[in-house]
């Protein structure tokens, strides 16, 4: 039964009663109309509207659960259905609702990747780059600075060893760069040797303390599933380093039968500060959760044991599902 019919229906209903009883009722209407009489009508309007509101509060139930979840549906978190009902004359909607949820997130999904398989391949091209080039280039100057101090005059020659110096460090700093828009220890050596790599860069750098905690006999995972893992570390530590006000973070990489966790704790200002539990969710944690998407893992963000904030994400060891946009091999990936 149609919206349409269903109201219609409600509605004769009530109006249908309310004639039959004005038909074999003792009610009558006088000229004039005696305040008994007109009391008698009023409780009867009275109790007519009343019957109609609530046979249709009954009746579009599954419209006012449709909407609160229509408002609230973030494709991000894949997953939010309406139960099918057994019977009812929205069972159809509700079918469509879903049918065009899972639609959606299927798209969501296949840009996702797209988007996420393009960033990582203009990361590559442009560490490249920075290794090659300017690292290159830095490196020339460097040994053209350093000919030109053993040769130059003492005044001129603390000039050019300053120089040297600041060269030396815009050098290193273009490493830094280039090996984190492209993690090679993550491709040579692994997930674990690639997080604890990043963890001593990360406390080098912000002289946060870091405690890493890896569960031995970790599963072996695919390459897309790593780089998802090593990003949301990375994405994390530096959302802790800018809005956490935090002195320790722990990373932790465990598993169980069905997932391998990744869990980031620290001790900020927790999910009711600014740090990366914030309710405004920023740039950095929808990218966070747009990788998570690519691989169906899943991404929470809530307060730490211990006040602060946790960022778990749980990544499913099963097979992934194939979204279509994505190289299937390494060599593809190097393109």
């Amino acid at each position: 039964m149609s919206l349409f019919w269903r109201i219609f229906g409600l509605n004769a209903l009530v109006l249908g009663a309310a004639t039959a009883l004005l038909l074999w009722g003792p009610v009558t209407v006088s000229v004039p109309v005696l305040l008994t009489e007109a009391t008698m009508l009023l409780g009867g309007l009275a109790v007519m509207l009343v019957a109609n509101a609530a046979l249709l509060r009954v009746g579009l139930a599954p419209v006012g659960r449709l909407t609160r979840l229509m408002t609230r549906v973030d494709l991000l978190r894949p997953g939010q259905r309406l139960p099918v009902p057994g019977h009812g004359g929205f069972i159809q909607l509700i079918r469509t609702f879903n049918a065009m949820l899972d639609r959606l997130e299927a798209e969501r999904a296949t840009s996702t990747a797209r988007a996420l398989s393009a960033q990582e391949s203009e990361r590559r091209r442009i560490a490249q780059e920075l290794h090659d080039e300017v690292g290159q280039s830095l490196t020339a100057v460097l040994l053209g600075l350093k000919r030109a101090a053993d040769q130059a005059p003492a005044p001129l020659r603390d000039e050019l060893r300053q120089a040297q110096e600041i060269t030396r460090e815009s050098l290193d700093e273009v490493r830094r760069l280039a090996h984190r828009l492209r993690p090679g220890v993550l491709e040579d050596l692994g997930l674990i040797s690639a997080l604890t790599s990043l963890t001593s860069d990360f406390a080098t750098h912000t002289g946060l303390e870091v405690r890493r905690r890896f569960d031995p006999d970790l599963p072996p995972l695919d390459h897309e599933r790593e780089l998802v893992l090593y990003r949301v570390a990375q994405e994390s530590l530096t959302n802790t380093a800018r809005h956490a006000d935090a002195e320790r973070v722990e990373l932790a990489l465990c598993h169980t039968p069905d997932t391998v966790e990744l869990r980031i704790t620290d001790d900020g200002r927790g999910v009711g500060g600014r740090g990366i539990g914030a309710i405004r969710e920023g740039a950095g944690i929808r990218g966070m959760r747009e990788r998570a998407l690519l691989i169906s893992a899943t991404l929470d963000i809530e307060s730490g044991p211990r006040g602060g904030t946790r960022v778990t994400l749980s990544v499913p060891r099963g097979p992934r599902p194939v979204t279509g946009a994505e190289p299937h091999t390494r060599a593809e990936r190097e393109v």
